[in-house]
């Protein structure tokens, strides 16, 4: 009999079609998740002057669809463990596009918001079961990179929206933005052929015959036979430390407290909580700050596309860079580069200055926050973590909620332009400390890079 264990053929792999495939089919999941999110902030002053709401209020309806995603991180992520991600992604997508292009239907804040609650379900689903499918799916040696990439899709649908925004808004009407969020659902029929399933799903269901195929495509080398059994690495099974084909387990939330990672977690869970704070605050206020520090509409928009640029390229070259230096020392130094960067946007620049201070803040909040989801998805063995990542959002979801109310509780305070974004900066600091604290050597990654060394 052969035995493969599955953790270690997938750290191994060269870059074949499959994953081609599959980071095709994550990103794009992404972007339209990232369209989705960042729609609310950049229609937000035409949905005040429409529904005639105060800076307040439009808080509480931006944060609809972030209490959603409380919800869908959680339950979601614990549903792909059950059902398994292709079915639990697909469904997610349908549920934030449909219900997004609803809420450009509704005409008073109450019906808007409840909408917005719903699609937020979809949003946070999403986001966990990629960046799990992804770890799974990726090279070891380029696994950060892959990563970050994809979850830069995230600041492509910010960019897409900004842009869209610009182009609909003031002809058409806000209305007009949400509408368009529909057309993923488009794609489902494809997303469901094309994918491959988790490789721990399809070991807890013993299901060999897909993972014969599914090895295959991944690697090349590998010549399916009668007698090979599975196994999967770094999961907590006893002592033994592996999970084989149809075995029963450690529940997927155990495995987040066991091995000594317990205070780990829940450092992850608060550098999450801050880090949301922050790309939640700026995609909810930008646009409203920039206007109250005197640009245009079309010019406040402007910004928020800086940001998104910024984002999408600090993200892909953290996580370059995280392949080949310490991941937990990449994320803290983002982080300290973004309390610099959030406040010295509350101050007169020259505008050439302030656009590249907003590209900065975005590379190290919107990117940092994808380093952080990276680095979690890493931490933990494969049989946890979509769970893992999906916990962590769901409590840093919190920090998603409070930031719209409580930036637009300071907007309405008429504080000058400095206080605002230093209220924003703030977050960052706790967060550079608290990453600080995970305990690296707790790391599954660590696992896999003395395999690898090892082998």
């Amino acid at each position: 009999m052969r035995q493969i264990d599955l953790q270690s053929a997938s750290d191994e792999a060269p870059f074949t079609r499959l994953h081609w495939i599959v980071l095709i089919w994550c990103a794009l999941a992404i972007v339209f998740d990232g369209y989705d999110l960042a729609v609310v902030g950049i229609a937000l002053p035409s949905i005040m002057k429409d529904m005639g709401v105060d800076a307040t209020q439009a808080g509480f309806m931006a944060s609809s669809a972030l209490f959603g995603m409380m919800f869908g991180n959680v339950m979601f992520g614990g549903l792909s463990d059950r059902y398994g991600r292709r079915l639990v992604m697909c469904l997610c997508i349908a549920i934030f596009s449909l219900f997004t292009a609803l809420a450009g239907l509704m005409r008073d804040p109450l019906s808007f918001s409840m909408m917005r609650f719903i699609a937020g379900l979809g949003i946070g689903g999403v986001m966990p079961n990629v960046i799990a499918q992804m770890t799974d799916y990726s090279p070891l040696r380029m696994r950060s990179t892959l990563i970050t990439l994809t979850f830069s899709g995230y600041s492509v649908g910010g960019m897409l929206a900004a842009i869209l925004g610009k182009g609909l808004i003031e002809t058409y009407g806000w209305q007009t933005v949400f509408l368009a969020a529909a057309a993923p659902v488009v794609l489902l029929p494809l997303i469901w052929l094309q994918m491959p399933e988790s490789l721990g799903f399809m070991l807890r269901k013993g299901q060999t015959e897909q993972l014969k195929r599914v090895l295959t495509r991944m690697s090349p080398g590998y010549v399916p036979r009668a007698d090979d059994r599975f196994v999967l690495s770094g999961a907590a099974a006893g002592s033994a430390g592996a999970v084989e084909e149809g075995a029963g387990r450690q529940s997927a939330f155990g495995e987040l407290f066991l091995q000594g990672r317990a205070f780990s977690t829940l450092m992850f869970w608060l550098t999450c909580f801050m880090a949301l704070f922050m790309v939640y605050a700026l995609n909810s206020w930008l646009t409203k700050l920039m206007a109250q520090a005197g640009y245009s509409l079309g010019s406040a928009l402007t910004f928020v596309l800086v940001l998104n640029v910024g984002a999408t390229v600090g993200a892909v070259c953290a996580g370059w860079v995280a392949d080949r230096m310490h991941i937990k020392l990449v994320t803290f130094l983002m982080f300290v580069m973004a309390a610099v960067a959030i406040t010295l946007m509350g101050h007169r620049l020259p505008t050439p200055a302030l656009f590249l201070v907003v590209a900065i803040a975005g590379a190290c909040t919107i990117g940092t926050q994808t380093m952080t989801c990276a680095y979690c998805s890493q931490f933990y063995p494969m049989t946890a973590r979509s769970t893992g990542v999906g916990m962590m959002l769901g409590v840093g979801r919190v920090g998603a909620i409070l930031a719209p109310i409580v930036i637009g509780m300071i907007v309405n305070m008429d504080l000058p332009l400095a206080s605002n974004f230093t209220a924003i900066a703030i977050p960052a600091i706790v967060a550079a400390c608290s990453i600080l604290l995970v305990q690296h050597g707790r790391s599954d990654l660590v696992r896999s890079r003395m395999g690898t060394a090892v082998g």
